[in-house]
């Protein structure tokens, strides 16, 4: 069996494409012989596959974009795939992992109407109208109901070809003998005393992901409190901006810039409270490994898995529409009047207790047993 794993971007520790490596290592368990298709390569991609970059051209991502789908298509056709999945929206999938929120649904509620016309919001809705319009095929994997209900406001037709499935969370997130060990290291590295907090936000993209609301709200607490809180930023982007605003707002020492790295399991043991405030997200995949490592959360109503926070009581959700000042004063209540020790003993509960693991196994055995002609268990 010959399948193509196709999506734009590879690079190290990204959500994306650490769910294209572990689907993928599943499907090769099962004897696929897979590919991964790429318009940009950085770093290694684990998991020895055959790897092909298209070798593209253009001077703007909107013309890259375009090429990459030409070339992919004729790649595709002289390549004989048995199955061809998509980690972004394109023409022509057998499938697609939909780690992205609605286009159609953002641009419609949340952009003007001049933003629909330009070039890049013209070519993202073709793209995804090639897979959830009436006269696609394709079949859908989704991640989280919110996501799901958006997608179906703007596609009715697709639901039928959506499938639901599980978190896909390594283990390794979870809280286990090492866990006070691991907690030590972090904390020593950074000389961050028992007695002080620390704050962690993970995750690439901050414009995104919200750090800018994060540095607000630290920049709000009392300076009693701030002198002993410390709040790390783990994330694959340019901080410069963002360094910028955390000086201005007088934060100084208080908040670390780190790249994109291997060891997270430590910084979830070794933190006090998760932020991930972010703007808007499909699932947020290190919300739900926070709680399963025990490391309360605060988030946003936007996140699709914003609803596990809410489901283990293992730390508090902001309400849409966002509000600096909400935020502001849920930090400040939880670091000075929330007995933490519940929230934490929530979330490792729940963590053993959920089906929060088996994402990769689900999502390949699916569409081999459906390659192999046997119909999808729906």
């Amino acid at each position: 069996m010959k399948v193509a794993l196709v999506l734009f971007d590879w690079f190290p520790h990204g959500g994306l494409q650490r769910d294209c490596s572990r689907i993928g290592l599943k499907l090769k368990e099962q004897g696929a012989d897979v590919h991964i298709i790429c318009m940009n390569v950085q770093g290694n991609v684990p998991g020895d596959f055959q790897v092909h970059q298209l070798d593209l051209k253009g001077s703007s991502k909107v013309a890259r974009r375009k090429a990459f789908t030409a070339c992919l298509g004729e790649h595709l056709e002289k390549s004989a795939y048995d199955i061809v999945m998509g980690f972004n929206r394109l023409p022509g999938l057998d499938y697609y992992f939909a780690a992205d929120t609605c286009f159609a649904w953002k641009s419609g509620r949340e952009r003007n109407w001049v933003y629909r016309f330009m070039p890049r919001s013209r070519q993202y809705l073709a793209f995804e109208n090639a897979v959830f319009g009436s006269s696609s095929s394709t079949d859908i994997f989704m991640l989280s109901p919110g996501q799901k209900q958006e997608y179906l406001a703007c596609y009715p037709d697709s639901e039928s070809r959506m499938t639901d499935i599980p978190p896909g969370i390594e283990k390794n997130r979870m809280a286990g003998e090492d866990a006070q060990s691991l907690r030590n290291s972090c904390r020593q590295e950074f000389n961050i005393g028992d007695n002080e907090l620390l704050l962690l936000q993970v995750g690439s993209g901050f414009s995104i992901k919200g750090v800018d609301r994060s540095l607000a709200a630290l920049a709000c607490l009392p300076q009693n409190l701030l002198m002993t809180t410390h709040l790390i930023i783990i994330g694959r982007d340019e901080p410069g901006s963002y360094q910028k605003q955390a000086e201005g707002l007088g934060l100084g020492k208080r908040v670390t810039f780190l790249k994109s790295r291997d060891d997270i399991p430590r910084f979830l043991q070794g933190a006090d409270l998760l932020l991930h405030p972010s703007y808007k997200e499909s699932a947020g995949m290190v919300i739900l490994e926070a709680i399963v490592a025990g490391l309360p959360v605060l988030t946003t109503a936007s996140c699709g898995y914003a609803f596990h926070v809410q489901d283990a009581d293992a730390g508090l959700v902001i309400k849409e529409p966002f509000i600096q000042e909400t935020m502001n004063t849920a930090l400040l209540d939880i670091l000075q009047n929330v007995d933490r020790t519940h929230w934490k003993e929530n979330g490792l509960r729940y963590g053993n207790g959920g089906d929060f693991y088996a994402m990769p196994e689900r999502v390949a055995s699916l569409i081999l047993e459906s390659a192999r002609g046997n119909s999808h268990d729906r």
